[in-house]
C-alpha cells in the first residue's frame, strides 16, 4: 500500500464507515482477540491443576500484540495453511517453557469462536449507543414539533393532517424497538465455546464444564449451551437479520426526508453547508439530500447480507468451512456500514430543517378537504346518518369553485345540522393536531425513560 492511499481496494477502507469501528475488524484487532481467549484458557486450566500455574503466566504475558507479531503469524500461516495453528505455534515460541501448553485441549473453533463473541459483544455496544443517540435526535425533534400541523399522506396523497412532531415520534418508537431488539439478542449473540472437537468437551475430561465456565466468566461473555464443533450459526442470522431490520427502518426514516425535500413538497431538508457544499456540478442550484440517499443505498446492501448467515446454518454434520469465508467479509461489512448509516442518519435528523410556513401551505391548499373527518363526525353526531354525511361530503370536495369551508358554510345540508362558525372550527388545522400533540407526549415520555436506561 502506498502513503496516498492509492491502492485501497475495499471502499469501506476510506469512504464509508468510521476508522473507530473498522478498527475492530483489523488484523491486529483479530489478533489479539484470539490471543485473549488463549491465555484465558491457560489460566482456566492452571486453576484446576490442568497445566503447570508459571505455565499459565507465561503464556499470559506472552498473549499479546508486542509479543504474537503479525508477520510471525503470517509466515507461519504460509507453511502451515492453517490460520489458528500459526496463532499458537507463534504464541508457543514467545511462551518459554511455558509454550507446550498453548492451546492445551482446545481445538481451533475453541478460540475464533469465543474471539468472535467478543468481536461481536463489542460491535453490538457500538450499534446501541448509535441507536441511542438517533432514538434521542428523533424525540428531541418530535417534542419540538408536537403541535405541528402537517399534511398526513396515505397512498401518496393528502389524508388528514397530521403533527409533524407525531411523524417524528413514531420513527423514535421504531428506534427504540430496535434498541430494546438488540439487548434481546445479545445473551443468545455473544457466546463462545471451549468444547473441543465436536462439543463434547472430550479432550478437557472431567474439568470440561469448568475450564469453559471459567474462561467465559473472564472474558465476559456466555457459551454455547450446546455447541458442535461451533456456535450455533443460528445465532449469526438472528444478528444479520437485526441488522436488516435496522437498515429498513434507517431507508424508511431517509426515503421520508427524501420525499419531503423534494421541490413540490419542500416542507424539510437535511443539512446543507451553504458556504461550501456543492448540490450539482451543472446545476448551481441544486441542494440535494445526498445524506439520505447515502443511507438509502447502504442500507439495502446491510439487508443483502443476511442472507449467506442464513445459508450458512446448514452444515455438513458437526461442522465445514462453508460459513467461513463469507462470514469474514459479511459480518465486518454489515456491522460497519449499519454504524455508518445510523451515525449519518443521526445528523440528518439533528440538523433537519423544518419549513412549518410551507407545511401550513400545503394543508391549506387543500382548502379545507383534509379535514373532511371532523365534518364526517360531527355531522353524525348531530343526528345524520354516517352514509348519508359521507357522501355529503365527497360531493362537497369534488372539484368546484371555492374552498370546502366556503362550499360546506353555504350547504343547505351542512347547515341544517352545523354553524358557520362550528364548521370553521372543524376545519381548524391547529385544533385537529392537538390530538397528535397528546398522543406524541406521552410516548415521548416512555421513549425518555427507556433511552435513560
Amino acid at each position: 500500500m502506498t502513503d496516498d492511499g492509492a491502492s485501497l481496494f475495499c471502499p469501506l477502507e476510506f469512504r464509508y464507515g468510521r476508522e473507530s469501528v473498522r478498527d475492530l475488524f483489523s488484523r491486529g484487532a483479530r489478533l489479539a482477540r484470539a490471543l485473549r481467549v488463549e491465555a484465558a484458557l491457560a489460566r482456566a486450566e492452571a486453576g484446576l491443576g490442568m497445566i503447570p500455574a508459571d505455565a499459565a503466566k507465561e503464556i499470559g504475558a506472552a498473549a499479546d500484540l508486542n509479543h504474537v507479531r503479525l508477520e510471525r503469524v503470517d509466515e507461519l500461516e504460509r507453511s502451515l495453511r492453517h490460520d489458528v495453528m500459526a496463532i499458537t505455534r507463534a504464541l508457543a515460541e514467545v511462551s518459554g517453557s511455558g509454550g507446550r501448553w498453548v492451546h492445551y485441549g482446545a481445538t481451533s473453533a475453541d478460540i475464533t469462536e469465543t474471539a468472535l463473541a467478543l468481536e461481536l459483544k463489542e460491535s453490538a455496544e457500538i450499534l446501541r449507543e448509535d441507536l441511542t443517540a438517533l432514538g434521542r435526535a428523533l424525540t428531541e425533534l418530535a417534542r419540538k414539533h408536537r403541535a405541528t400541523p402537517e399534511i398526513g399522506r396515505t397512498h401518496g396523497q393528502h389524508g388528514v393532517p397530521i403533527s409533524f412532531g407525531y411523524k417524528i415520534a413514531a420513527a423514535a418508537a421504531e428506534v427504540v424497538r430496535h434498541r430494546r431488539r438488540l439487548d434481546e439478542l445479545l445473551p443468545r449473540l455473544a457466546v463462545g465455546k471451549i468444547a473441543g472437537a465436536v462439543g463434547t468437551g472430550a479432550g478437557f475430561g472431567a474439568h470440561a464444564n469448568e475450564v469453559e465456565r471459567r474462561v467465559m466468566q473472564e472474558l465476559g461473555v456466555g457459551a454455547d449451551e450446546a455447541p458442535t464443533q461451533i456456535v450455533g450459526r443460528d445465532r449469526i442470522a438472528e444478528f444479520t437479520n437485526f441488522l436488516a431490520l435496522v437498515a429498513a427502518t434507517a431507508e424508511r426514516l431517509s426515503t421520508e426526508v427524501r420525499n419531503l425535500q423534494r421541490t413540490e413538497i419542500a416542507e424539510v431538508a437535511e443539512p446543507f453547508d451553504e458556504a461550501k457544499q456543492v448540490g450539482s456540478s451543472t446545476m448551481a442550484q441544486k441542494r440535494n439530500p445526498i445524506v439520505s440517499e447515502n443511507v438509502t443505498s447502504l442500507a439495502r446492501l446491510v439487508r443483502a447480507f443476511a442472507l449467506p448467515p442464513l445459508e450458512n446454518m446448514v452444515q455438513w454434520h458437526e461442522r465445514d468451512l462453508a460459513n467461513s469465508a463469507n462470514e469474514r467479509i459479511v459480518l465486518p461489512h454489515a456491522i460497519v456500514l449499519t454504524d455508518d448509516l445510523l451515525t449519518k442518519l443521526t445528523e440528518v435528523y439533528r440538523g433537519l430543517r423544518v419549513d412549518t410556513e410551507r407545511m401550513a401551505a400545503e394543508i391549506a391548499r387543500s382548502g379545507g378537504a383534509a379535514m373532511t373527518e371532523s365534518l364526517l363526525l360531527a355531522l353524525t353526531s348531530k343526528g345524520l346518518a354516517r352514509a348519508e354525511a359521507h357522501e355529503l361530503l365527497r360531493t362537497l370536495t369534488r372539484e368546484g369553485a371555492g374552498s370546502l369551508l366556503e362550499r360546506a358554510q353555504s350547504d343547505p345540508a351542512v347547515r341544517a345540522h352545523l354553524s358557520a362558525e362550528e364548521v370553521r372550527a372543524l376545519l381548524d388545522p391547529a385544533a385537529y393536531v392537538r390530538a397528535a400533540a397528546e398522543k406524541t407526549d406521552r410516548v415521548l415520555t416512555g421513549l425518555d425513560r427507556e433511552l435513560a436506561r
